[in-house]
């Protein structure tokens, strides 16, 4: 049978924070779904308590490990690329270990995918009726690279770097094909890629931004203060790239 959707979920030494219990209540009440975790070399005891949860739903739960720590970007990618040639589904996404946007909510965004609609992503837009808790000074600096990337991107995107995003199957195959440039900016190579897929006159009718109702920023970012740097040499390396190929 063909499940719903499939949740990609990067993990790098995630032990302390990966909320089992809340996997496990999801995957109980939600028998449709399937869960890939990748293991992205970490150094700690995070396989061995993936392995644990993927004993007690061996049917829905896969792990799979890169030898070494090749950052989020390979991650997600190497679990997608292990998805669609492994399991059977309609949709799939990718979000956090730690839940920052709960699987319910992740699971809620395919309902806006139609037949023209084929890729649908979160924003973390604070708003009357949402809990969106952020470090003041990651919102900051978010806010400023936001802006930046929506105007090299040339769409009015007001999140690229929210970690919830979900894909039909179709548009993932073409979307994950290619190994990305950047570790951590690779959200920004995934909209570029679907504006070379679908076309820049029609993408708009192909994508939605949702605002999320609710999204907590749990633990410190695995990005390093000195990436900040690298950032900009990554946009400029994008920008380049999918320029001369448009």
């Amino acid at each position: 049978m063909k499940n719903h959707i499939c949740f990609v979920v990067p993990c790098y030494n995630e032990e302390k924070k990966i909320a089992l219990t809340a996997y496990q209540n999801f995957l109980r009440s939600n028998s449709e779904v399937q869960i890939c975790f990748v293991n992205d070399g970490s150094t700690d005891n995070t396989l061995k308590k993936l392995e644990t949860l993927q004993a007690k739903f061996a049917d829905r739960v896969f792990v799979i490990s890169n030898p070494k720590n090749l950052g989020k970007a390979e991650a997600v990618r190497n679990g997608i690329l292990f998805s669609n040639k492994n399991l059977e589904f309609n949709y799939i996404a990718y979000l956090d270990a730690d839940l920052s946007t709960s699987l319910e909510e992740c699971k809620s965004l395919t309902t806006y995918l139609t037949d023209d609609i084929n890729f649908v992503f979160g924003s973390r837009i604070m708003k009357i009726g949402s809990v969106i808790e952020r470090r003041q000074h990651r919102f900051l600096i978010g806010r400023v690279i936001a802006t930046v990337i929506s105007s090299v991107l040339k769409l009015k995107v007001y999140d690229t770097q929210c970690g919830c995003k979900v894909f039909t199957k179709e548009l993932s195959t073409h979307v994950f094909k290619e190994p990305f440039i950047s570790k951590w900016l690779f959200d920004v190579e995934i909209f570029n890629r679907i504006i070379d897929f679908y076309g820049r006159e029609n993408v708009l009718n192909n994508m939605l931004e949702i605002p999320l109702k609710r999204w907590v920023d749990v633990g410190d970012s695995k990005v390093k203060t000195s990436y900040f740097l690298r950032l900009w040499v990554d946009i400029y390396l994008i920008h380049k790239r999918y320029n001369m190929k448009n």
